[in-house]
């Protein structure tokens, strides 16, 4: 039987990460909008570690979840849809970005659903027998969604090396990429509440840093929980 993770419930899992009877760790993952957490999470995945990606989750459940839906429609008017009953990014982009208030009701309607959405996904891991699974989210702190993990990882790079990044990915000017940078909770402060701090600057360190910090991970799983 499939969940609706697409997950088959009934067959065991044979990846390295994971074993039975032991209580899985809930791991975060964030960082700064450039610093590569995609693909320092794609890194982790190689290790078989399952990743819990917020961002498209909630994209997702906000093309397909109805309750999600209604409240949107029901906030921000039935406009918020397209005909063929997509989100229409791009308008609610348009209420939102420009007004504060409208903003934070975007982020009370969605928010909790998606964080629902996670728990119910790391429920079905741990059925599975994950050892520990990695939750990737942007607002990991800000949305106080790090109060339910055990440990937190911090993905980090300069300054300038995340701009050229995004304005590659994105089409987009420097300026435009410091603004979205100044909107963020600065990469300092988030480093000062990390347990592990992850450098995406060269790929042959990253590889390194990964290995590290997973086979950490693995220790902390299997102590013995307070």
């Amino acid at each position: 039987m499939l969940s609706k993770f697409g997950i088959l419930l009934d067959v065991k899992n044979f990846c390295p990460v994971h074993r039975k009877k032991i209580k899985m760790l809930k791991v975060g993952i964030t960082g700064g909008i450039g610093s590569g957490k995609s693909t320092v999470c794609r890194l982790f995945e190689k290790f078989g570690v399952p990743v819990y990606y917020a961002d498209d989750r909630a994209k997702w459940l906000m093309n397909h979840e109805e309750d999600l839906k209604a409240k949107l429609k029901e906030s921000f008017g039935a406009a918020v849809y397209k005909e063929d009953g997509l989100l229409d990014r791009a308008y609610l982009a348009g209420i939102v970005f420009k007004d504060n208030a409208k903003l934070e009701i975007l982020n009370s309607i969605v928010h909790p659903a998606v964080f629902e959405d996670g728990q119910a996904w790391q429920a079905e891991q741990e059925a599975l027998g994950a050892v520990y699974t990695l939750k990737e989210a942007a607002l990991l702190f800000e949305t106080g969604s790090y109060k339910n993990l055990d440990r937190i990882i911090v993905v980090t790079a300069p300054e300038e090396t995340r701009i050229k990044r995004v304005m590659e990915r994105d089409n987009t000017t420097a300026e435009e990429v410091r603004a979205r940078i100044n909107k963020q909770m600065p990469q300092e402060e988030k480093e000062k509440r990390a347990d592990h701090i992850i450098t995406n600057i060269a790929w042959e360190t990253l590889n390194i840093q990964i290995s590290d910090v997973h086979e950490k991970l693995l220790y902390y799983a299997k102590r013995p929980k307070a």
